[in-house]
């Protein structure tokens, strides 16, 4: 896969899989499934799962394996699955033992004005994933991109939406922050399951409206290059995020209508103004 340019002329790319590490079989088993669905329609994928969720509601919620375990598990998935791997790193002495293992770092959206986070994440020569964070102003993410870019190891950016805090436990999707997002001049992706989370709606767990999910997808699918969802077999027995995670048997159906929304729009794009090719 092309990291500076990771999507196709015929498909957008997806980094999927889900939110937690909870086992090396469960990784194994998800990473399978979704390549298996991603090189059947011919999607460019990355599977993504996290060794560590730091910034869990509450102090008795699940965490994950940890860096050590977590990344031999990734490795090995990688491996054996024969996928690329994101995960999340929160602190700036992360990066380079996920970067040794890892194709792609990713700064958590809570994370993403931490200037030795980015630029440590930046030094690696990886790519580098920023989510924006719920409390910021889609232009104002250049700055962080900036700081990637700024630590000298070219590392390719990409940054990705997850919606905007909306009052107190809920989120929206301004859609108006996709151009906005265009003009850091990396590839733009959308979190079409972190945007559907309801913080803190289950008293000591975060909340989701799953069923919004697919809705939300369809309409950015003319405004994106990529898409991340996390997906799980079995959503209400996950170690993290249940409530907004996609359903693995459901998101096949889901890949194909994006897929023909996506290749409908990158279509048109291309055409001129008088509607030629």
């Amino acid at each position: 896969m092309d990291f500076h340019h990771p999507f196709t002329d015929q498909s957008f790319f997806l980094i999927a899989g889900p939110c937690v590490i909870e086992s090396r079989e469960h990784s194994h088993f998800m990473a399978s499934a979704l390549k298996e669905l991603a090189v059947s329609r011919g999607i460019p994928f990355i599977f993504k799962s996290s060794f560590d969720k730091a910034n869990r509601t509450s102090l008795d919620s699940h965490r994950g394996q940890g860096m050590e375990v977590g990344l031999d598990i990734l490795a090995e998935v990688k491996r054996e699955v024969g996928v690329p791997v994101l995960t999340d790193v929160h602190e700036s002495h992360q990066c380079e033992p996920v970067a040794a293992v890892c194709d792609v770092l990713q700064i958590p959206a809570f994370l993403c004005r931490q200037t030795d986070l980015l630029q440590a994440a930046g030094a690696t020569g990886r790519t580098v994933n920023v989510k924006k964070g719920q409390f910021l102003a889609p232009w104002d993410l250049k700055h962080a991109v900036r700081k990637v870019r700024q630590a000298g190891a070219g590392s390719p950016v990409w940054v990705t939406e997850r919606g905007n805090s909306f009052g107190y436990g809920n989120l929206v999707v301004d859609f108006q922050a996709f151009p906005h997002l265009r003009q850091t001049g990396c590839p733009v992706i959308f979190d079409a399951t972190h945007s559907v989370q309801k913080p803190g709606a289950l008293g000591d767990k975060t909340g989701g409206a799953r069923e919004m999910i697919p809705t939300l997808a369809r309409a950015a699918a003319t405004a994106v290059d990529g898409f991340f969802f996390e997906v799980h077999d079995c959503p209400e027995k996950a170690h993290s995020d249940g409530p907004n995670a996609f359903r693995l048997e459901e998101f096949g159906a889901l890949l194909d209508q994006l897929l023909v929304i996506w290749r409908a729009n990158r279509a048109a794009t291309l055409q001129d103004p008088a509607g030629k090719a």
